[in-house]
């Protein structure tokens, strides 16, 4: 990643009558970022990045790709950049060399085969480039609807929920992709409602909530920021132990049957046990709960995003 910012925008608002949908933000992105934009339903989300696409007219503020003001001449990079909407669906009666193919040519660009199967390598599609896109898995679905974001070779990726619906290994095998692609130094604006693809993949996190921006930072720093406490959970004491607990000083909360303690600043999960054993404290195990992105989110916003609603 480097210092040179692919994206700035500055002040940006879009105003529906007296509903504020962005209310003037402000963010840039680095070549070779991905940068997660994070908010439940109605924070301003899509329409910040419908306007970075250039579908979507400001009220006001500024956007620059490229260098380019985007509400000016957006025409002029719009080869540099490649878009996989949330709801892309691929023309079902093609295979995905025939659809490359097609696209390339809305480009005004020649691929050879050979250009079209590394593009199927890239995604990871060769062994189904056969098949009928009808006949594909969700997963190689949005797999090929990301090679055609590709096929003008863009410097800039926007990728609305690109594992929306995937089962946990075709997530996993896209969290590898998109790492890939970054490791080329392309850069990828993410938008996402799973919270642990952004806290895996996210070099920088956005988090909007009601038009403006509540936080912006890497995934950890917001963790060490809004995430909490990190914390034990003590199974197994019997109710003497618990009132040794009790007595002894330690932060903590009963969870059921069982209870948690919190880790302090500059704690180790070591120097608890350690107080356990001297405090004669009797349990059969513990688990350590360390603060996730989500709690991070939970604790900003109020809730979290379940099938990018937001969920109190």
């Amino acid at each position: 990643m480097s210092n040179e910012s692919i994206i700035t925008v500055t002040e940006l608002k879009k105003h529906y009558g007296d509903i504020k949908a962005v209310d003037g933000v402000s963010f840039d992105v680095k070549r070779g970022q991905i940068f997660s934009c994070l908010g439940p339903n109605g924070a301003g989300k899509t329409t910040t990045v419908e306007m970075m696409e250039g579908l979507r007219t400001p009220t006001s503020g500024k956007i620059e790709i490229f260098g380019v003001d985007v509400t000016q001449d957006y025409a002029s990079i719009r080869h540099r950049v490649g878009v996989l909407p949330q709801d892309f669906i691929p023309f079902e009666r093609l295979k995905a060399p025939e659809a490359i193919a097609y696209f390339a040519g809305l480009y005004g660009k020649e691929m050879t085969k050979d250009d079209v199967n590394k593009l199927l390598e890239t995604v990871e599609l060769v062994h189904r480039k056969d098949v009928i896109a009808k006949k594909l898995s969700g997963g190689e679905k949005r797999k090929l609807g990301i090679a055609l974001a590709l096929v003008g070779e863009p410097d800039l990726l926007f990728l609305d929920e690109p594992t929306t619906g995937l089962d946990a290994q075709a997530r996993r095998n896209l969290w590898g992709l998109l790492e890939n692609l970054r490791d080329e130094g392309r850069t990828i604006l993410l938008t996402t409602h799973y919270l642990d693809e952004a806290e895996k993949l996210s070099d920088e996190v956005f988090v909007m909530h009601k038009g403006k921006e509540i936080a912006r930072a890497s995934p950890q720093k917001l963790i060490e920021q809004y995430g909490g406490k990190r914390s034990m959970i003590i199974h197994g004491c019997d109710a003497e132990s618990i009132q040794k607990l009790e007595a002894s000083g330690f932060s903590m909360e009963r969870v059921q049957k069982d209870v948690k303690l919190f880790i302090g600043e500059g704690e180790s999960v070591r120097d608890i046990v350690r107080r356990l054993d001297s405090s004669d404290i009797l349990y059969t195990d513990f688990t350590t709960n360390e603060p996730t992105l989500e709690d991070a989110f939970i604790n900003l916003v109020g809730g979290t995003i379940v099938s990018g609603e937001l969920s109190k």
